[in-house]
């Protein structure tokens, strides 16, 4: 894993395909941290701390969740500091360990090779849920950092979170732009409403969570398959 550099007060450890590793992005205000979205594990969590560690970046005293899918969250029972995601985020993630603690986790090892490659050896799979949730939009500011939270459709789930660091110019859209899994449908509805959302936005930097900072106007256009 290595940290990359994006804005002066953006990083980012890249995706992985392999181990379905999405982006885990790091915000650097002047009072506090923030990161967006926690890892497919708790190994996977712990590598992105210890790079910034070596970097001299204080961890994370908030982590934002883009959406409930486990390569972006099941690496929050090794977090620092405070998880956020949007309600029905949360929901998911509580129904999602409620089936583990009633069938196992053979069935979540069994959905995808990636998952199998994340939590080989016999790795246990943690689920916890939000330390808050919210609804709507929040505006936060980590010190000269503000940082805007918000719900916004998406053809990939219905609890996408984008995160729009204004003074960057950067939102960070997790998977909102992809098509659904596993049975890969895009909703060209849901793909103009999300385009109407990052249009909206300051950015002229995107980025997903396994792909590399694009336009914004590369990232709409590639929303549509173009």
């Amino acid at each position: 894993m290595e940290l990359i550099r994006l804005t002066e007060r953006i990083w980012y450890a890249p995706y992985e395909e392999e181990r379905d590793r999405p982006n885990l992005i790091y915000i650097l205000g002047d009072e506090w941290s923030l990161a967006v979205d926690a890892g497919h594990s708790r190994a996977h969590t712990e590598a992105f701390y210890a790079e910034l560690e070596r970097a001299g970046l204080p961890l994370p005293a908030l982590t934002v969740l883009t959406h409930w899918h486990w390569d972006h969250t099941f690496g929050m029972c090794a977090v620092h500091g405070l998880c956020l995601a949007n309600e029905r985020t949360d929901q998911y993630l509580r129904s999602f360990r409620a089936r583990l603690a009633r069938e196992g986790k053979e069935f979540f090892l069994s959905m995808d090779p990636s998952i199998r490659r994340e939590y080989a050896g016999g790795m246990p799979v943690t689920v916890v849920p939000a330390d808050m949730v919210f609804r709507g939009e929040l505006l936060l500011d980590a010190g000269n950092c503000p940082v805007r939270v918000f719900q916004a459709p998406s053809p990939h789930t219905d609890d996408a979170t984008l995160i729009e660091v204004t003074g960057e110019k950067v939102l960070l859209i997790g998977d909102a732009a992809c098509d659904t899994f596993p049975d890969k449908v895009k909703d060209p509805v849901l793909c103009g409403e999300l385009a109407e959302a990052i249009n909206a936005s300051c950015a002229s930097i995107c980025l997903e969570g396994h792909w590399t900072p694009e336009s914004k106007e590369d990232t709409i256009r590639e929303l549509f398959g173009s």
